[in-house]
């Protein structure tokens, strides 16, 4: 009976001739050099299997330093040279749903394994085990290298189609006009933000990595494919830093809009207000209960009083036009 591990790990081993694809035995596929020109790339799902772990590291003669780096769950992002063997620590991006999750990724490499552990079931590299059992392009020539550069480009890949999916830019004017600041416009802002914050942080771990992986001097292990990655993943840095750099502006222009607008409803209630104060104060003076006001037993007062009203509306509106308030 398998155990959960062998369940959750498969093993492909190919040459230039032949290969097979079959879930991971412990007992048939605990060596992972065959100690031929056969490359065996074996992918588990879960970091749990310690004793697994354990078994799989002194079965191969691996250096038991790697035991304590897998036992660190929360690694981030590193590249370690471990005698003829090379560690990889990545916290990558999830990106086969719409919300987004990160997972910690491990690789442990030789000139012939590729020993991929993630933390999560499901991944992106079907079309590399096509190019595998299809035996098309050069994949099947070359060593675990060119297979860590094949599923690192695919990562790369994967973060710029979702990324694509994303993160629409808006057009900024219409979304000025069609839009209000309410909490759900900010809510949806601060998503975004955060969204495009996610990706560049996954970004530059890929990054960071790859510019290791240049500079690394393991025996059987060749730096050369790697410039071309650190190409790609700098485009698509450089595209996020763009889009951050948009979307403050998209900010910045739609609260000006915004401030400019309430501006403009300001200065219209300031402009009634300044005209019917004086109205207001001189109606308030007729209108006290006091009998020896002359004005109220004039005939032609309330008449006059209307008059003088006018005038200073009048008056008021002339100033206002000079001084181009409206």
């Amino acid at each position: 009976m398998k155990t959960d591990f062998e369940e959750n790990s498969w093993v492909i081993n190919y040459s230039p001739d032949n290969y097979y694809n079959r879930k991971f035995s412990l007992q048939e596929d605990l060596q992972l050099s065959k100690g031929d020109k056969s490359i065996t790339w074996v992918n588990t799902y879960g970091l749990e299997y310690m004793e697994e772990f354990k078994r799989m590291v002194d079965g191969n003669g691996l250096d038991d330093f790697l035991l304590r780096l897998l036992l660190n769950q929360k690694l981030g992002n590193k590249v370690i040279v471990l005698e003829d063997q090379l560690f990889i620590a990545a916290r990558i991006l999830k990106t086969e749903h719409h919300n987004m999750e990160s997972e910690q990724m491990y690789f442990v490499i030789s000139k012939d394994f590729n020993w991929c552990i993630q933390e999560k079931r499901g991944d992106h590299f079907d079309w590399i085990r096509q190019r595998i059992f299809e035996n098309k392009g050069i994949i099947r020539k070359k060593r675990a290298d060119y297979l860590l550069f094949f599923i690192l480009e695919t990562l790369i890949i994967n973060y710029k189609d979702k990324y694509e999916e994303s993160v629409v830019m808006e057009n900024a004017l219409d979304a000025i006009v069609k839009r209000e600041p309410t909490p759900e416009f900010m809510f949806e802002v601060e998503q975004k933000k955060a969204l495009i914050q996610d990706f560049k942080k996954a970004s530059h771990g890929l990054r960071d990595i790859i510019i290791k992986l240049e500079r690394v001097e393991v025996k059987g292990f060749q730096t050369k494919y790697f410039s071309e990655l650190r190409e790609q993943i700098n485009g698509l840095i450089t595209d996020i830093d763009s889009d951050i750099m948009e979307l403050e502006s998209q900010i910045n222009l739609f609260f000006s809009v915004q401030g400019h607008r309430l501006n403009e409803v300001m200065k219209t209630l300031t402009i009634f207000s300044v005209v019917f104060i004086p109205l207001t104060f001189m109606a308030g003076i007729y209108g006290m209960n006091f009998e020896n006001m002359p004005e109220l037993k004039w005939p032609y007062g309330y008449f006059t009083l209307l008059g003088l009203m006018l005038m200073v509306t009048v008056i008021s509106i002339i100033i206002f036009k000079r001084k181009k308030w409206f």
